[in-house]
């Protein structure tokens, strides 16, 4: 991207909906209610023929630097200090407040580019709004609207005057560089997912979920190495899924803060809903899920519904015991958590657990090591003539049932995916295996492979029958 924009203004101006106009998705949560983003946000942005990252911030606000919007206060200069340019955002329909007249202030001492955007101009009665927008002393507003789209190309020129020509568009080869990535990996994608061996080179998207306060993403801090996440003692801080990347030994990480998902008879505001749909997608979109627990009150009902619904949509997990500075005595507890992981999860025996401590730093190296290791068995495949061989010692080791007084056969079985590893077997009556014997092959397919902590899928198929619909002749 050429350069950066951060979107900047007072709660509830309409920030997020332009963020994510521009970048052609609903990646913000938006909501009537002020104050819903918190974290600053990135993003690839497209206007017209402009190319660019975007930030979405939290609104500004003139509070003390202890408290929860202070903290928000903090992000957003933070965000204001990385970028190029600056969109300063008011309310027409609204018309300008003293924080906006504060916050025009704070923008012209930065130094930085200002365009003054004026959004909700489409309502009746705004004009009056975009006229008091000169007397922020920012130049010439642009009036647009967010939600409708209009205004875009006015905006898209501001951005260019701005900025400047040669900084808008750079003279170089990275859309074509770009273009070449994505047909790649279009026509080799699937030839590169059925490779044997393991890229220890592709970036790998991890997401980090747990309750509320069980320190997900002063986690994610320490693991950067600066507060790029907001934190504090308040539960249920994080609303937007936010994603940040990082090389760990020359491997890039695409890292996936959530927020914490309570029980579902609990969330009741849309709002709430809204961030644990995005929660969501979150870990559906990654590879490997890492299910932070709270060392100190561990395996409470919603740890392990979590857990479940990580496994039941086949990503690899794993588990950290965060805040095991505040555990006494160490060795005891560990000995019982991982009796109880053991107990309580046996969809995926072998989870990998790591005891850490986001506030210290404690044990983060390990947890990567862990997530770097189940990733390789969530990518694992076993070739056929290895399965078959399998297959057959199982079944001489202890035979399929009989079932309404029929042997079942299981002829073949090969691997037809991995990430999750799926596997099918050819076999008679497939409807009649029962759930016990399924379970047996799984776990034996986990202890011969060396496959722990990932989920494993057996698919059994009935064999086709040439003669199954021919009339017997006489």
């Amino acid at each position: 991207m050429s350069f950066t924009v951060a979107i900047v203004g007072r709660p509830n101006v309409g920030k997020s909906t332009l963020f994510n106009r521009l970048v052609g998705k609903k990646l913000a949560l938006v909501d009537d209610t002020p104050g819903v983003t918190r974290d600053r946000r990135p993003g690839d942005a497209k206007l017209v023929d402009l190319r660019f990252t975007i930030i979405d911030t939290a609104g500004l606000e003139e509070v003390g630097p202890e408290t929860l919007e202070g903290r928000m206060r903090a992000q957003t200069e933070m965000a204001i200090e990385e970028a190029d340019l600056t969109l300063f955002v008011v309310d027409a329909k609204f018309g300008l407040t003293p924080l906006d007249k504060t916050f025009g202030h704070l923008l012209r001492r930065s130094g930085k580019p200002v365009v003054l955007v004026a959004n909700k101009s489409e309502a009746k009665g705004s004009d009056g709004g975009f006229y008091d927008a000169y007397t922020l002393g920012l130049g010439e507003p642009v009036p647009i609207s967010a939600e409708h789209g209009q205004g875009m190309i006015d905006l898209r020129d501001a951005i260019v005057e701005a900025i400047g020509k040669e900084r808008a568009f750079p003279e170089d080869d990275v859309d074509e560089a770009e273009t070449d990535i994505d047909v790649r990996d279009s026509v080799l994608g699937e030839e590169a997912e059925n490779d044997a061996e393991y890229d220890e080179t592709r970036p790998l998207r991890v997401a980090i979920i747990g309750r509320p306060n069980a320190g997900k993403s002063t986690l994610i801090n320490r693991f950067l190495g600066e507060d790029r996440l907001l934190t504090g003692p308040e539960a249920g801080i994080t609303r937007d899924s936010i994603s940040v990347d990082w090389d760990w030994r020359g491997r890039t990480i695409k890292m996936f803060d959530t927020a914490g998902m309570r029980r579902k008879a609990r969330v009741q505001e849309k709002l709430e809903k809204l961030s644990v749909a995005d929660s969501l997608r979150s870990i559906r979109f990654a590879e490997t899920v890492v299910i932070v627990f709270d060392a100190t009150i561990p395996f409470e009902k919603q740890d392990l519904q979590l857990a479940d619904l990580v496994l039941r949509e086949g990503r690899a997990a794993v588990l950290a015991f965060n805040k095991w500075d505040l555990i006494e005595d160490q060795q005891a507890v560990l000995t019982d958590l991982r009796e109880k992981t053991e107990r309580l999860l046996p969809q995926a025996r072998g989870l990998r657990a790591v005891p850490i401590s986001g506030e210290t730093g404690y044990g983060l190296d390990k947890l990567m090591q862990e997530i770097i290791a189940t990733d390789k068995v969530w990518n694992k495949r076993i070739s056929t003539a290895k399965l078959n061989k399998w297959l057959e010692g199982t079944q001489v080791q202890h035979p399929p049932p009989a079932v309404s007084g029929r042997r079942l056969k299981l002829k073949y079985m090969t691997q037809v995916k991995a990430r999750p590893p799926a596997f099918m077997v050819s076999c008679t009556r497939p409807e009649a295996i029962p759930e016990s014997y399924i379970r047996y092959m799984i776990n034996g397919l986990r202890n011969d492979f060396q496959m722990p902590g990932v989920p494993i899928r057996i698919h059994f198929k009935a064999s086709d029958n040439p003669f199954e619909n021919r009339r017997k002749k006489r």
